[in-house]
């Protein structure tokens, strides 16, 4: 079943309304250049309510490896999502963690480039704007998201909202969706409405292209099965 991933968190209350409408994923901002950054230590505790089942993601960007490393360790992240020009050998350096490796997809965008990031547990595909790494809420031809299908397991990012992502669930049967922008009121605060019409739509369009329950959450984790 897809998975749903919930990023750029900041406020527990949004990670609780996250939880209660299914979410497999949350996603916590590390990167201090953006909208929707939160202190490592103010993750740490809301990170410490979070059910067990759900992953905890951290979202970095060009950042060094001790620092991902020690706000892994400080926070209880189970996961790294890296959205700058991260090297592949970068990736291999970075443990035993759940690895996404995200990927802007622009003009210049070519499938084939995941074949390079061997040690990646999922790739994110996002929409491309200037200047920002992640919940850019810009959509991009999802064509290229199931080409990219050949060379991984795609998240399906950019743009997506609660009236869009049954479209794109149908259309590119990714292995899970994330949403920043399209659930907010404005960048890191979530609408819980909105949270719980983008599982929702999420689950029924999954359901229906599998014939089975729309309410039910996956038999595993977003854990790299």
């Amino acid at each position: 079943m897809v998975r749903v991933k919930i990023c750029g968190l900041r406020r527990p209350e949004d990670v609780e309304a996250a939880v209660a409408a299914g979410a497999d994923a949350l996603g916590f901002n590390f990167w201090k250049s953006g909208p929707r950054y939160i202190e490592p230590q103010e993750a740490a505790r809301i990170i410490a309510h979070v059910p067990p089942a759900i992953l905890t993601v951290g979202v970095f960007v060009d950042e060094t490896l001790e620092t991902v490393q020690t706000i892994a360790e400080q926070t209880g992240i189970q996961a790294l999502q890296l959205h700058g020009t991260e090297s592949p050998e970068y990736l291999e350096r970075l443990g035993p963690f759940l690895r996404i490796k995200a990927l802007k997809v622009n003009a210049a965008f070519r499938p084939e480039q995941l074949r390079a990031y061997r040690s990646a547990s999922l790739f994110l595909l996002d929409g491309s704007v200037a200047g920002m790494h992640g919940g850019t809420g810009q959509p991009f031809d999802w064509s290229l998201a199931e080409q990219a299908k050949a060379y991984g397991k795609i998240i399906l990012a950019g743009g997506l909202t609660p009236e869009n992502v049954a479209e794109a669930v149908r259309r590119v049967r990714p292995w899970g969706v994330d949403v920043a922008s399209g659930v907010e009121r404005q960048p890191g605060v979530k609408d819980a409405r909105l949270v719980r019409e983008f599982i929702q739509a999420a689950r029924a369009a999954d359901a229906q292209e599998r014939g089975s329950d729309a309410t039910a959450r996956p038999a595993s984790a977003i854990r790299g099965s």
